[in-house]
């Protein structure tokens, strides 16, 4: 059976006692960390706890895993975590070119090394600029995959869609290398314009009959349900939820 997360980004403009107790009310038992919230991290697991949760994976800005892994460790470990995820680069920091890409995935899986000797899983989030083809014609995506072995993948099929890639295409391709899906949605083109185009999940374009068995034959149990910038963070964790629940 898969297991259902939020990533609290979702609410990071919400009061989060209110949003960490409607999660639990709801029976969601997982969240899923950012940068924002790593402060206090033995407050935040009070808190977690308070509301019989557990924070399985984080995301952690690549600059703290590769020049301080002992904090990212330390707070992997306060909050219960699985895996340590490196989610974004800024505009300036990415590569122009593949062999750029094929560097910094090196340095990726080198900086994963002390992650994963400390009993995590370690992967990479994609957004939709690394489905843009290099020089060369691959992508930014196959250099960070092809670098090494232990990086594994939480794969964002909504950013997938806005790059105009197929989700199912991508989660045949790194299947059994999946950490987690983030289940989000598009909305309609020209709609939900002050939400950024996002939608509830089951509320927007993205076909689920279609890639909830692959998320399913890839190995991705473990669905983390985000909306990038809601209106309303518990409209879209309940009704997310409710959809995520069917598939």
């Amino acid at each position: 059976m898969s297991r259902i997360s939020v990533q609290l980004y979702s609410a990071r403009e919400f009061d989060l006692n209110s949003v960490l107790h409607h999660i639990g009310e709801l029976g969601i038992s997982e969240v899923e960390g950012f940068g924002g919230l790593y402060g206090d991290a033995e407050g935040l697991r009070a808190r977690l706890d308070a509301n019989g949760l557990r924070m399985s994976t984080g995301h952690f800005d690549f600059a703290m895993v590769r020049d301080d892994p002992d904090t990212a460790i330390r707070i992997a470990h306060t909050l219960g975590m699985e895996a340590v995820i490196v989610p974004f680069l800024m505009p300036d920091d990415r590569p122009t070119d593949f062999d750029g890409w094929q560097t910094f995935a090196a340095d990726l899986a080198e900086a994963g090394k002390p992650i994963i000797d400390a009993g995590f899983r370690y992967g990479w989030h994609n957004h939709d600029f690394e489905f843009t083809a290099c020089d060369n014609g691959a992508f930014p995506i196959e250099a960070i995959m092809d670098a090494s072995a232990e990086i594994e993948l939480e794969l964002d099929l909504a950013w997938m869609h806005v790059a105009g890639q197929d989700p199912v295409k991508w989660l045949e391709t790194y299947a059994g290398r999946l950490i987690a899906a983030h289940v989000k949605d598009r909305a309609p083109d020209g709609t939900c314009v002050d939400e950024d185009g996002w939608a509830d999940v089951g509320h927007g374009v993205m076909d689920w009959s279609r890639i909830t068995p692959a998320m399913k034959a890839a190995g991705a149990d473990l669905m983390v349900l985000e909306h990038d910038k809601p209106a309303d963070a518990l409209r879209f964790i309940t009704r997310s939820f409710a959809a995520a629940s069917k598939f």
